[in-house]
């Protein structure tokens, strides 16, 4: 009889023990030879919770666990009611890890490094940035002006500042003002790493994006989906949702494409940056499909970096008058994964080619290294 007791209060216990429980530890593990700094790394939000069941989301801290210091953090929603994840930006050293430490606080306020909006004041824009570059594409108010264009458009920065309200409230977007600049030319191309079908040797370009929508704004990733009505690509009819991540810290965006058509044979696309007539420096790795461009400097404007990673394999690579491609190929409402962006030398981090091109090679060797978050 005392040992059913003993029992029935052991069962009883576990789970009082567990939703008592205050704090959490999880293990962020660096499995590669490369230091990862300022990296934005994920964590399941229902393994907190399990974890950490009394978790107040208006009263909690991340810390580092060994220095106690806190550490910046965002809840992504995804664009569900409901958290999907916790956001924390972390270095770890080369083959190492570091333990962070959740816990009931007062978290500090820390500065936005990413923002997304629509910017209906411009023609229907839509701009994004983080604290080391910005893009912009652009709506349907733009169609069948000269302003027009196909592609992903580069803003250069050269502040860690979010100024894209700024830049828009100006309306000089082609002078730098001490913060960078557009410069960047897009036209009916591509632009900074769009994708589009390719069939027959011919990009067929959609229109431009119809609808929007933000999924999560900051303060260290930003998300939104831009949705594109159907358009005839060779005799196909295509319609396409783009998804487009930016991570605080990084050059390149995550974007995931999602195609539908009627077929089940695959559809050819291409990935493609916009060519400069005067010589810049391209590399063309197919086999681990990493597009590089270094520009020709702009005079006083300096000089643009702009890549391209697939996650996809690579049936070709090719380089013509215009334009820079990657093709591959994607299947009817099956999501495709690439990462484009670009670097600017007037920011002071990335100047050459040498170190663009080992910046793409890095980032690649994360991609398939990724952090490994356990709980302690």
């Amino acid at each position: 009889m005392k040992t059913i007791k003993r029992f029935i209060c052991l069962v009883i216990l576990l789970p009082l023990s567990i939703l008592a429980q205050t704090k959490v530890t999880f293990s962020i593990q660096n499995n590669s030879a490369l230091e990862r700094k300022a990296a934005v790394v994920a964590i399941s939000w229902k393994t907190v919770l399990s974890n950490f069941p009394q978790i107040d989301t208006s009263n909690f801290v991340v810390l580092n666990a060994a220095t106690k210091k806190q550490i910046p953090f965002q809840l992504e929603h995804c664009g569900l009611p409901t958290i999907q994840n916790l956001l924390v930006q972390v270095d770890v050293k080369a083959k190492s890890s570091l333990n962070l430490l959740i816990q009931k606080g007062k978290p500090e306020a820390f500065a936005a490094k990413t923002y997304c909006r629509y910017v209906p004041e411009r023609k229907d824009d839509f701009a994004w940035e983080n604290d080391k570059i910005a893009f912009r594409t652009y709506g349907k108010a733009i169609e069948k002006s000269k302003e027009d264009a196909y592609g992903l458009d580069v803003w250069v920065k050269r502040t860690d500042k979010l100024i894209i309200n700024e830049r828009y409230k100006r309306n000089e977007y082609h002078i730098d003002h001490g913060d960078g600049m557009d410069y960047y030319h897009v036209g009916f191309s591509l632009g900074a790493g769009n994708m589009a079908p390719y069939v027959n040797d011919s990009i067929y370009y959609s229109a431009n994006y119809r609808e929007w929508k933000v999924l999560d704004n900051g303060p260290l990733r930003s998300t939104f989906q831009l949705t594109f009505v159907t358009w005839n690509a060779g005799g196909i009819n295509v319609k396409a949702t783009k998804t487009i991540s930016l991570d605080a810290g990084s050059q390149l965006n995550r974007i995931e494409n999602v195609y539908s058509f009627d077929s089940e044979k695959p559809l050819p696309v291409v990935v493609g940056i916009i060519k400069r007539p005067e010589n810049g420096t391209i590399t063309l790795n197919e086999q681990q499909g990493i597009t590089s461009y270094w520009e020709p400097t702009h005079g006083q404007d300096g000089t643009t970096g702009v890549g391209i990673i697939l996650t996809t394999p690579v049936s070709n690579m090719m380089v013509n008058n215009m334009q820079i491609l990657a093709k591959t190929q994607v299947r009817n409402n099956v999501p495709i994964l690439y990462y484009a962006g670009a670097a600017w030398d007037k920011a002071g981090k990335i100047t050459n080619a040498k170190q663009w091109q080992d910046y793409l090679n890095n980032f690649y060797q994360q991609i398939n290294e990724p952090l490994v978050v356990t709980v302690k």
